[in-house]
């Protein structure tokens, strides 16, 4: 993948900031929408529920969500397995299209982890899919999988 994918019509970040940060939308505004995500990493338990390559459909609502890290950390979280969901196209591909990576998040990220899968960050509403709130999305089972992992 090219440059553009990585860091698309800005300048890259000051390499001496290596920590991922979450940041304003390229757009400036907050923007409410359902989006697609995709599993990309099974490390977490929050994600047991889930394999990777499944797709849930979710709503995100943030005037912030944008995230961005150096492409070096990037690799990194990927090769790591730490990059837990991506935001994806109609065809399950990751985006950065604003149609579908709503933040235009690097490398499409919608969620990541800590080393050990413990502690996990995502950008999407899981809490916002219960019930008859919205029947258009999917449960990713998150809050289930957890306290199975937690309880032991």
């Amino acid at each position: 993948m090219g440059e553009s994918f990585f860091f698309p019509k800005e300048k890259k970040p000051d390499p001496e900031t290596d920590a991922p940060t979450i940041t304003h939308n390229r757009i400036g505004r907050h923007q409410s929408k359902i989006v697609s995500i995709c599993v990309a990493s099974d490390l977490s338990p929050w994600l047991a529920g889930t394999t990777p390559g499944d797709i849930f459909i979710m709503p995100m609502s943030s005037g912030s969500g944008r995230f961005v890290c150096s492409e070096k950390l990037l690799d990194e979280l990927f090769s790591n397995g730490q990059i837990a969901s991506q935001y994806v196209d109609y065809y399950g591909e990751p985006s950065m299209s604003p149609d579908a990576n709503p933040a235009e998040s690097y490398m499409a990220v919608e969620g990541i982890t800590s080393p050990d899968g413990r502690v996990f960050g995502k950008m999407g509403h899981n809490e916002r899919t219960s019930g008859n709130l919205r029947t258009n999305v999917n449960d990713m089972k998150l809050f289930e999988s957890a306290v199975k992992y937690f309880r032991g």
